[in-house]
């Protein structure tokens, strides 16, 4: 594996970001800083640009102006080959886990370690392997086809396929959408364990108000593709806003605020 970064600053800094589609604005004026080490959870209805926010941040969309600096370098003046060695450093879960079908487990985690650390023995690749799937308690299903597993372990799997580069930045696009509450709560816990484990800094684009509440330490709520608010959960509750008041009026935060 390439040489572990060891990075002083603000993991993720955004400056006055715009991103449009033609003649509809996504992203108005953004600004953004991330510590290392610290979970950010991105909340929004849909349509308020907060998938394209992330996908601007490891060079999927390209922003029309603004600055956008992932590990102190500035993507938008990054080359293919530049920005292909920052996307190595950056784990990417999607909403469905975006596994190949056609690999078993064990096979979809070996490849992008086949790719980018040519130099290791396959000794040290399959204790690689072995050690992120037993992270994401996943060990007994490496040979296992993405068809045969469950939402949740898809999930999983692609989790331990960001993880197998040891990543010092995760973005998670909507971790529990689809799952029933106990996967959902297991998706969470894993989320707050890698944190701590491999002392990532993530961000967390989620709707589950739940899930929210559990991983973040701070939380924006983006509208119209601007930041309305940003702040703790509970900070963020007691804002007299309709749209946020919305999120906070959640069956499942009461129950979890219940809980409390």
């Amino acid at each position: 594996m390439e040489e572990e970064i060891h990075y002083t600053g603000n993991m993720i800094e955004i400056h006055d970001l715009y991103k449009s589609f033609g003649e509809q604005e996504v992203l108005k004026g953004i600004d953004l800083r991330l510590k290392s080490n610290e979970n950010l959870v991105i909340l929004g209805r849909s349509g308020t640009g907060k998938s394209v926010l992330i996908k601007c941040l490891v060079g999927l969309e390209k922003f029309d102006r603004g600055s956008v600096q992932v590990l102190g370098q500035e993507i938008a003046s990054l080359n293919e080959f530049e920005l292909n060695d920052l996307r190595t450093k950056i784990g990417f879960l999607f909403q469905g886990g975006a596994l190949y079908d056609s690999m078993s487990v064990e096979e979809n985690i070996l490849f992008p370690l086949d790719r980018i650390a040519r130099h290791l023995t396959r000794a040290e690749k399959d204790n690689l392997v072995d050690e992120v799937l037993d992270r994401v308690n996943l060990l007994d299903a490496k040979k296992k086809m993405p068809s045969e597993l469950s939402g949740g372990m898809q999930k999983r799997a692609g989790l331990a396929r960001t993880l197998v580069l040891k990543p010092k930045v995760i973005l998670y696009d909507e971790p529990t959408t689809g799952l029933d509450p106990f996967t959902s709560e297991g998706i969470n816990d894993l989320i707050l364990s890698i944190k701590e484990r491999y002392k990532t800094t993530s961000i967390v684009v989620t709707h589950d108000m739940y899930s929210a509440r559990k991983v973040a330490d701070r939380i924006i709520i983006m509208d119209q593709g601007e930041i309305l608010a940003r702040g703790t959960f509970d900070e963020l509750r007691k804002i007299d806003h309709p749209v946020i008041k919305g999120f906070f009026n959640q069956k499942e935060t009461k129950d979890y605020a219940a809980k409390k």
